[in-house]
């Protein structure tokens, strides 16, 4: 049996795949994930993310990132944010993610138990100053150890139109 086998178009679909798998994250300003022992969410474990903010300008897609397996009771996640800008000035809000729809068929991609999320929870984020910000995540469910939630993060996106 003869294979054929030209190394220029083996070279150059080589070459693309690795362009484009470089290229994917050019519009990634934070990506990060903070992962849980056993899937397991203590109430009191606040997960807290530090990032540094150079651009005022952009705008920026913000993602929140959850992973939860298919064992989850609920088909949603109810989160606190605190989010602390440079100034040292608070803001906190309440956020619900939905993870199943109303039939109970899990949202997000994986094949396996292990289901991923990227909410868009903000389309148009402008930074109003540099320096450090703290984005700090508590579960807000009614249940002191939430089973099921494997990772929470965040990843913010410059917004390129």
């Amino acid at each position: 049996m003869k294979i054929f086998f030209s190394s220029k178009p083996f070279f150059l679909i080589s070459f693309l795949i690795v362009l484009f798998l470089s290229s994917c994250d050019l519009k990634s300003v934070y990506d990060k994930n903070f992962s849980f022992e056993n899937t397991n969410w203590d109430k009191k474990n606040k997960v807290s993310f530090k990032i540094e903010i150079s651009d005022t300008i952009s705008q920026n897609q913000f993602f929140i990132n959850i992973r939860n397996t298919t064992n989850y009771k609920y088909s949603n996640l109810y989160l606190f944010i605190s989010t602390q800008l440079p100034d040292g000035s608070i803001s906190k809000d309440t956020i619900e993610c939905i993870l199943a729809d109303i039939n109970g068929k899990w949202l997000g991609n994986g094949l396996s138990k292990l289901k991923e999320n990227n909410i868009l929870l903000k389309n148009d984020l402008v930074f109003p100053e540099k320096g450090t910000y703290i984005f700090e995540f508590e579960q807000a469910m009614r249940v002191d150890i939430l089973e099921g939630i494997a990772d929470i993060g965040i990843r913010i996106e410059e917004n390129i139109q």
